[in-house]
């Protein structure tokens, strides 16, 4: 069988609930009161998603949330009919799911069988518990926000929502929607904090002959700074494998994007530390016309006494932190959000790990 014309994730999986999914739910509970989306995990709920992406874990995919007390009475029965009166395919695109042998991986596979479908069923509270470590339902503390990986929150408030007969996922979609605004400021802070901390260090590898060292720290303040225009844009920044994507879509991508291109590429420290200097002077630009602060100078200049061409980011971190009214905030370490100061997948990807540490900072002696 010739492979369908690639359908994106999102328009395959809102077909499958109207066409498929809907109908048997009316017909195993009449009138059951639900809710249905496409979010979490996955490229096409970020809208990146490619014909590549049918290899594995994509295809007719859907959550259905019930109250939990319709799943005590009637989960097990509706996806019983689900597996035995799905059809086939929708759209041309297999609706069940081989096992691979990894784990919860699934592929899609024509079957003459019941059909080992994807069709999660779950309760909102229990699902955004699941994804978050807490559920936005029953409010977003400080806390929450900075445990929570914007990957997370990126796969949470993108996607799309085919129904919410329970008018929940529409309400706890809205309060992630975007960081309170003393948060922000404390995140854009401490991004640029970590800008300041490593910036001289580009010249400083170089100097010593080490431009292996020297490109090392510049592709982590590459990656700084596409964090940082995202953030600036009120936009969740995505985890490694679609950052570039992400970043291609802010305001100053067509204009930064050959000066990192260019750090990225260079072979000496000096070209290295031009590009990176005039990207600097471009993002400190835009954080003036967001008007969040008094103007900061967008210039680079000399760090200290050594010959090496710096923004002094630090400034931008003091301008930011000067706007924070709320106490609380304004007390927190200089750390940021879990993912501004941990960059391990096996930490970013289980909530209970990522909440424990938010926790031991918070609760960690002050200087």
């Amino acid at each position: 069988m010739n492979a369908p014309s690639f359908l994106p994730g999102l328009e395959l999986c809102r077909r499958f609930y109207v066409e498929a999914v809907r109908p048997l739910l009316a017909e195993a509970v009449p009138g059951l009161v639900h809710s249905a989306a496409r979010i979490g995990s996955g490229s096409e709920v970020l809208g990146y998603d490619t014909a590549r992406s049918a290899d594995h874990d994509w295809g007719p995919r859907v959550q259905v949330f019930l109250s939990p007390e319709d799943i005590d009475r009637h989960g097990e029965r509706i996806d019983a009919l689900l597996s035995e009166r799905l059809p086939k395919s929708v759209c041309g695109y297999p609706t069940h799911f081989a096992a691979t042998g990894e784990t919860g991986i699934g592929v899609m596979r024509a079957t003459d069988g019941p059909v080992r479908h994807r069709v999660e069923i779950t309760d909102p509270s229990a699902w955004f518990v699941a994804r978050l470590g807490f559920d936005p339902g029953e409010g977003v503390g400080t806390e929450d926000w900075l445990a929570a990986p914007t990957q997370r929150l990126a796969e949470t408030t993108a996607g799309a929502v085919f129904h919410d007969g329970l008018g929940r996922l529409g309400p706890a979609r809205a309060a992630l929607d975007w960081y309170p605004h003393d948060l922000w400021l404390h995140v854009l802070a401490c991004q640029w904090q970590r800008i300041s901390q490593e910036e001289a260090f580009v010249g400083r590898c170089g100097e010593v002959g080490d431009e292996l060292g020297s490109a090392v720290v510049a592709a982590r303040l590459v990656r700084d700074l596409m964090r940082l225009c995202l953030l600036m844009d009120r936009r969740y920044p995505p985890y490694g494998k679609w950052l570039g994507s992400a970043f291609a879509r802010t305001s100053e991508a067509a204009v930064l994007t050959p000066h990192l291109t260019a750090a990225l590429a260079a072979t000496d420290w000096h070209t290295r530390e031009s590009h990176l200097g005039r990207a600097y002077e471009t993002v400190a630009a835009l954080h003036n016309r967001l008007a969040l602060t008094d103007p900061v100078d967008p210039a680079t200049r000399p760090y200290h006494s050594r010959p090496f061409r710096v923004l002094h980011a630090e400034r931008l971190t003091a301008a930011l932190t000067a706007r924070i009214t709320d106490p609380g905030v304004r007390a927190l370490p200089v750390g940021g959000a879990v993912d501004q100061f941990v960059d391990s997948t096996e930490v970013l990807t289980r909530p209970e790990s990522a909440r424990a540490v938010v926790r031991a900072v918070l609760d960690a002696p002050g200087p």
